[in-house]
């Protein structure tokens, strides 16, 4: 499973420290080694091979070689953090007709990929509704939702303004997708229960990565509420079977920039 290079081992131990399910044997004045049966209880997260800091390490499914090095210099200062976690905003208004490139979208889906998973089990597929007529189409559906709720649930309808949407959408202004030209959809295996975590945390860091990529984004909540609840979309979402939609967010180029820091409210903190 995996092979070490005793010429650059320096019998440090942290690869079996660091392991998370403690399947590489470790002691001192000797090399680590797996233990028996650690090829079918390993979860191939590659955390052996990247604390290793002489690269000595390899793992079947991964070399050293293969693997960037963190580059130290790239690092973000807490204040460089907090302002980039403070000027994310959720964008509603795009440039019209103006569509992202399939390489951008996909270097981005790609940036998001490398988002954690429980047991490194990397559930998530992506499905992007690329063409702006389709997206129309589909939000279209989502405002059939909207009224077959409004006729069934009254009461959640009305908490969530539907009568406000639907009648916003007859009139052509579309409040439910922004006119946004692409979504992108995190989806797994609905049987499997890490999915629906694995694709929230997948498309939060979708979120945070679009600004690199000079793009805007905004949870589709409405769009996903259908997703989950309003067959005639399941259908045309077109989705492999079993698969669920855990989570939509509208992408574009957006219309406007934004010059300050809105405020917030003070963090809820208890401690125990």
């Amino acid at each position: 499973m995996i092979t070490v290079n005793p010429d650059l081992c320096n019998k440090d131990g942290i690869c079996a420290d660091v392991c998370p399910i403690k399947i590489i044997s470790f002691k001192d004045g000797r090399l680590p080694v797996p233990v028996p049966g650690a090829d079918q209880m390993c979860i191939r997260c590659g955390h052996c091979v990247a604390v290793c800091p002489t690269g000595a390490l390899a793992h079947t499914v991964m070399s050293p070689d293969a693997c960037p090095p963190v580059m130290s210099e790239r690092r973000l200062s807490p204040e460089q953090a907090e302002h980039f976690l403070r000027s994310r905003r959720s964008i509603r208004v795009y440039r019209k007709n103006r569509i992202v490139e399939q390489e951008t979208l996909a270097r981005l889906v790609e940036m998001a990929s490398y988002a954690p998973s429980g047991h490194n089990r990397q559930p998530v597929s992506w499905h992007v509704i690329y063409d702006k007529d389709a997206l129309h189409r589909l939000t279209g559906m989502v405002a059939d939702w909207m009224r077959d709720m409004i006729k069934k649930q009254p009461a959640m309808a009305a908490a969530m303004h539907m009568e406000l949407l639907v009648g916003a959408w007859d009139l052509g202004i579309d409040v439910i997708c922004r006119d946004a030209p692409h979504l992108i959809i995190a989806h797994g295996p609905g049987a499997d229960v890490t999915a629906q975590t694995a694709c929230t945390i997948a498309l939060t860091y979708l979120d945070l990565a679009a600004p690199s990529l000079d793009l805007g984004t905004c949870w589709a909540g409405f769009f996903q509420a259908a997703a989950m609840f309003w067959e005639p979309l399941q259908k045309a979402l077109t989705l492999p079977k079993g698969h669920v939609s855990f989570g939509a967010m509208m992408v574009g180029y957006p219309r406007h920039t934004y010059h300050r820091l809105p405020l917030r409210n003070p963090p809820v903190i208890t401690w125990q």
